[in-house]
């Protein structure tokens, strides 16, 4: 009975929309790890010369939010889901290559590649992909109706 509601779920849901919810809960989660545990500030004074690490951690549980209850839209709607998750990861890859530029922090260079990568490249490429893009299965010769 409970893998038939999570089949209902995902299907409800679509690829993008479970995509939308994992990546908003895990900003969420991120965010909610720097309200419990500030990292050192190394490589991210830019970012506390604004504000106080307690506010970039609810920028990112904010956007976390934005990003999960964008699952539930519709597609084409979901976008605001999609810009929502990109603000963090963006705001934090400037702050590291910055730092990594000024020569304040040298590797904030690779976290910004990072962030770049693995977060905004990721979040740009599944906003792109239709939610019905699945190719179609290719059939074996001897499957065909002969007869």
């Amino acid at each position: 009975m409970a893998c038939a509601a999570a089949r209902r779920f995902y299907a409800h849901l679509g690829r993008r929309g479970v995509f939308l919810l994992i990546l908003g809960t895990g900003k969420a989660a991120f965010g909610v790890g720097l309200v419990v545990q500030p990292p050192p500030p190394q490589g991210l004074q830019l970012l506390l010369h604004w504000a106080p690490m307690r506010c970039w951690a609810w920028v990112w549980i904010a956007a976390g939010i934005v990003t999960a209850g964008a699952a539930f839209l519709q597609v084409g709607r979901d976008r605001w889901g999609y810009l929502a998750a990109l603000v963090p990861p963006s705001v934090w890859a400037c702050t590291y290559l910055t730092a990594a530029l000024t020569g304040e922090f040298p590797r904030g260079a690779w976290l910004a590649i990072w962030y770049l990568t693995s977060h905004i490249g990721v979040i740009v490429w599944a906003a792109g992909v239709p939610e019905h893009s699945v190719p179609r299965r290719r059939r074996s010769p001897g499957v065909r109706g002969e007869g």
